[in-house]
């Protein structure tokens, strides 16, 4: 009787844990942006002040994480996606930098 019972709660601990994996995989595929290029292509001209990219990152420009991506490459190849994420990472090291530096002058009397 202790088998069963032993078993049954493994079964009932798997279910739950099956139950929450696949939750955390269906929010992680659905936090992926996958509106269209012009979309993105909009996104990416307001976060650089007008001009247009033509690479698929997002969200970089804020200082996010490098997981935020769109998922609609629209052609582009992964070495054109690794050169894009590189040139806004360093285009948000020189901002963070030059801000860092504009701070510091304002509080220099």
């Amino acid at each position: 009787m202790r088998i069963v019972f032993g078993v049954l709660s493994l079964l009932v601990v798997l279910a739950i844990v099956g139950s929450i994996a696949k939750k955390q995989l269906q929010a992680l595929n659905g936090s992926v942006s996958t509106r269209p290029r012009a979309a993105v292509v909009e996104a990416t001209r307001d976060a650089e002040g007008g001009s247009e990219r033509s690479g698929a990152t997002l969200g970089l420009s804020g200082g996010g994480a490098l997981g935020a991506t769109a998922a609609d490459a629209s052609g582009l190849t992964v070495p054109q996606q690794a050169q894009n994420i590189q040139q806004q990472v360093r285009q948000d090291t020189v901002r963070a930098l030059q801000q860092g530096a504009d701070r510091n002058a304002r509080a220099d009397p």
